[in-house]
């Protein structure tokens, strides 16, 4: 009879996981609906976006309400995505999952009823709650699932971003093609409420707890038996050891030990992964996300036109999402995010010279250009590399304060970008914020740091933690 591999912590739990080859049968599952929970972030956003000019022009909203309304959810992920992280560590990463998807229901159904700006603003607020728990925790949940030599898979939130971002683009067009006239915003946000409440019962039936996080929390025959649920992985019960039993013993982790991700070798890792995660939501909340806009100023004032025009351009965006995956793991989270924030740079000053001065083909490939570069680069490495960067006790504090601040790039892109169009006009608001990616790049080649050329944080922790606890040996 084969003996079943014993575990005694945090680092076994790792190991047996990192042995997987691949994620099948259930494991699966699990890891395409945590995905979910992602896919419904983007679509929320994409929903208020998709509607943007239709809910203006009923509404008749000014510039300063149209701010308020596309920031707000950002703006509420600035205090959520810290708080979802906090959750996490201290009742696990499912429950904050299914909370998150109770606030993307209630957020949905209020603004798709709103008559005025006021209750739309409130429903804004609700997804802004779910969206900053849900993806601070999904993310390091993503991260403790999946298999080291597997971890370039976590980029794949990247294209499920966009997915999401075109499920919504192409349902708007449905709507408009059945004539439901202005009301067409309303269909648009109401349907992420059905959306999250299919999530909330598929995750609420399927999820199982982070045999991680448990063994972090000392509970090792509950972890023992969700290695089993998710992987099929057989093994027993050992001795706790002392990393296990000093974990258990101390007190969880909360707010007061953040201050922990800006001290010794997590000082640049938070940096970094900040800069990156800065960066990115920053430019694209300010031009992604302004996609059917900026397809209306190419292709004419036609709502379906400059909704197929921002489909095809996030396309690419699920392209460049794919291909995020193939380059982490080739050249790494942080090379390849420079090389993003170069093309992006490089797409940005090119728009910003030659808009409306040069051929609608040449006009239409520059945002092309800029959605490529940013999602096979910062875009998707902003999130998953703060994931890979720390050990279980403190990842998803991690994640969540390192989403905390990208929230801010994403509350300044949709907040300034109307209010620098109105100023200076869109080729030079693509000027100004061309500055974004050239610090981003910069911040790459300054920072060594990459998690996906180096050890687990948890193995890496394990180890320094059973050397320090080895009693010392004296020759004799």
């Amino acid at each position: 009879m084969a003996q079943h591999p014993s575990v005694r912590g945090v680092a076994d739990v790792v190991a047996l996981i990192d042995g997987l080859g691949k994620i099948t049968g259930r494991a699966r599952v699990i890891w395409f609906l945590v995905f979910g929970g992602l896919f419904l972030d983007a679509y929320s956003n994409a929903a208020l976006s998709a509607g943007l000019g239709p809910m203006t022009s009923q509404m008749e909203l000014t510039t300063t309400q149209v701010s308020i309304l596309t920031a707000t959810a950002p703006a509420l992920a600035i205090i959520f995505n810290p708080f979802g992280g906090w959750l996490a560590t201290r009742i696990g990463r499912v429950p904050p999952l299914l909370i998150a998807k109770v606030f993307a229901i209630a957020g949905g159904l209020v603004a798709a009823f709103a008559g005025d700006f006021t209750v739309v603003w409130l429903g804004r607020v609700l997804v802004g709650v779910a969206y900053g728990m849900d993806f601070a925790v999904a993310m390091a949940l993503l991260a403790e699932y999946t298999p080291a030599k597997l971890r370039g898979r976590l980029n794949l939130w990247q294209a499920v971003w966009y997915i999401a971002t075109t499920s919504n683009l192409a349902l708007a067009l449905v709507f408009f093609n059945l004539d439901v006239g202005a009301d067409i915003w309303r269909w648009s946000v109401g349907s992420a409420a059905v959306v999250a409440v299919a999530l909330l019962l598929s995750q609420a039936l399927m999820l199982k707890e982070s045999p991680t996080w448990l063994a972090s929390k000392g509970r090792l025959d509950e972890s023992v038996a969700n290695l089993d649920r998710i992987y099929g992985i057989k093994a027993v019960v050992g001795t706790p050891d002392a990393v296990t039993r000093t974990a258990a013993e101390a007190p969880a982790i909360g707010f007061r030990q953040a201050g922990l991700l800006f001290k010794g070798e997590y000082l640049p890792r938070t940096i970094l992964s900040s800069v990156i995660s800065l960066g990115q939501s920053m430019q694209y909340f300010a031009v992604g996300w302004y996609l059917p806009l900026i397809s209306l100023a190419i292709f004419g004032e036609s709502f379906e036109k400059a909704t197929i025009g921002s489909l095809v351009f996030n396309a690419f965006g699920i392209a460049g999402g794919l291909l995020s995956a193939y380059f982490g793991r080739r050249v790494g989270l942080r090379l390849s995010s420079a090389a993003g924030f170069a093309g992006v740079f490089v797409a940005l000053v090119a728009m910003g010279l030659t808009f409306e001065k040069v051929p609608t083909a040449v006009a239409f490939l520059l945002p092309v250009l800029f959605i490529l570069c940013h999602s096979a680069g910062p875009g998707a490495n902003g999130k998953s590399i703060a994931a890979l960067s720390y050990s279980s006790d403190v990842r998803a504090l991690g994640t969540g304060v390192t989403g905390m601040i990208g929230s801010f790039g994403s509350v300044a892109g949709l907040y300034a970008f109307p209010q620098i169009k109105d100023s200076l006009g869109l080729a030079g608001t693509f000027l100004v914020l061309s500055v974004v990616p050239l610090i981003g790049l910069i911040t790459c080649l300054m920072i060594k740091w990459d998690p996906t050329k180096a050890a687990s944080p948890d193995k890496v922790a394990g180890q320094d933690r059973d050397i320090t606890a080895a009693p010392s040996v004296t020759a004799r």
